[in-house]
């Protein structure tokens, strides 16, 4: 990204405070990826990532941090960390009032700085000894016994001493979950609930690609671990989804799965989301979908819903920036035959008109459907090729209560292989 829109952003966001966001949760404009979620004495929520800047690479040199009290308001803090090589996934503990910031960079090297304060600025980073790949976890079991986990297809395990910086490498334990056995990737994350220890982790069990966060279950911290399975799937977030990476997190007597998606048909430009899960008697947790609406209510049909809120896509169609304005982003590069959705959306009573801003390259038409990429024609509107953004009006066949939204994009000439229109936002009315 360039320096200077960095700067715009910084700017704009520092000036605007709070965002009010479902899914994804990164705001418009800013791509934080690769989530851990942690909650520390003051009662809110904090979400440690990287930061995507550009199309070309994963990561940055900055990372942001995001908070919330409320799972809904979320709160974004620039430049927690500014290092000068590129810094993948984070992660962060906090002892007696101290918070320590754990990152590594591309060549494996894994690094500790601290703060007074849990969105920094983080200072004095420290190279630990011992690990040499990527994705630092620490986890703190309830006895006081700190752990550090790393690692890229086989994890990685040893105690670490109380300074929170060095390891006890007499500990150090290899293939705690591997790529053959639990179709582990990368992106160690360990958690204790009741008598289980918990390994999450970019799973790549499905679609050839490590699209999932899956989960393997111990008794003990550095195991041995049993596979169980998938927590969620961000396969069909965009058309070149590869990647997962995320954490669980309970928040006020309820528990997440944080988690990114993929934008700009590509396998960078990743932003955090949340879902809410549920565990079984057993302690196994049942598998979530990705939606639009996040930890919160479905979307409010007769409010402005953002379309690159979209959680779903197949086809040519992609999340992007508006081209003239970084803090807005749009659906777009929609073909003919492309379909996106939106989970969930609560019509109420009823709705029968909806209003759409929509920018078209060529002449085509908008079909919307509930439930399915095939269920019900609940509109469809006719889109004609334009330079400026419109806002079209439509009918609708009188829509009530909780619906998934389907999207269906078809060109005049429907074998055309160009791109038809882009949707900014649309809104439903009674």
């Amino acid at each position: 990204m360039n320096r200077c829109l960095i700067s715009l952003l910084a700017i704009l966001w520092g000036a605007m405070g709070y965002i009010h966001a479902q899914n994804p949760i990164s705001p418009m404009g800013v791509y934080i990826a690769d989530p851990t979620a942690r909650v520390w004495s003051d009662n809110k929520l904090y979400i440690y990532g990287s930061l995507d800047e550009t199309t070309e690479r994963y990561c940055s040199r900055i990372y942001h941090t995001l908070s919330t009290d409320n799972l809904r308001d979320w709160k974004l803090h620039q430049y927690s960390f500014v290092n000068g090589e590129i810094l993948y996934a984070p992660d962060a503990i906090c002892k007696q009032g101290k918070y320590y910031l754990y990152y590594d960079t591309p060549n494996g090297d894994n690094f500790v700085a601290t703060s007074d304060s849990p969105v920094g600025p983080f200072e004095d980073g420290k190279k630990i000894e011992g690990p040499r790949q990527i994705d630092p976890n620490i986890f703190i079991d309830d006895d006081g016994q700190a752990y550090f986990f790393w690692g890229q297809f086989s994890a990685k395990g040893a105690k670490m001493n109380p300074d929170l910086k060095t390891l006890d490498m007499t500990t150090y334990v290899d293939g705690l979950v591997t790529e053959k056995n639990h179709n582990f990737h990368e992106g160690s994350f360990v958690i204790k609930r009741g008598k289980y220890y918990y390994f999450i982790y970019a799973d790549i069990g499905r679609n050839a690609r490590p699209t999932c966060i899956g989960y393997a279950m111990a008794t003990s911290p550095l195991g041995p671990y049993e596979y169980k399975g998938v927590i969620v799937d961000n396969a069909g977030c965009d058309p070149q989804s590869w990647n997962n990476h995320g954490s669980i997190v309970q928040y006020k007597d309820k528990w997440y799965v944080l988690y990114h998606r993929s934008t700009h048909s590509s396998k960078m430009m990743r932003k955090a989301c949340i879902e809410p899960i549920s565990f079984n008697a057993d302690g196994t947790i049942n598998e979530v979908e990705m939606t639009s609406q996040g930890a919160g209510a479905p979307l409010n049909a007769f409010s402005r819903i953002d379309a690159a809120r979209a959680c779903w896509m197949q086809g040519n169609v992609r999340i992007r920036r508006h081209a003239d304005n970084p803090l807005r982003e749009e659906l777009g590069a929609f073909h003919s035959g492309d379909i996106a959705a939106w989970k969930y959306i609560d019509f109420g009573q009823g709705a029968s008109r909806a209003t759409i801003k929509v920018k078209s390259a060529s002449d085509g038409e908008i079909i919307l459907r509930k439930d399915s990429p095939t269920g019900e024609i609940i509109g469809q509107q006719t889109i004609k090729a334009g330079s400026e953004w419109k806002h079209y009006n439509m009918r609708l066949k009188k829509t009530k209560g909780v619906h998934a939204l389907w999207v269906e994009c078809r060109g005049a000439d429907e074998n055309s292989e160009k791109e038809i229109f882009s949707i900014d936002w649309f809104e439903f009315s009674k």
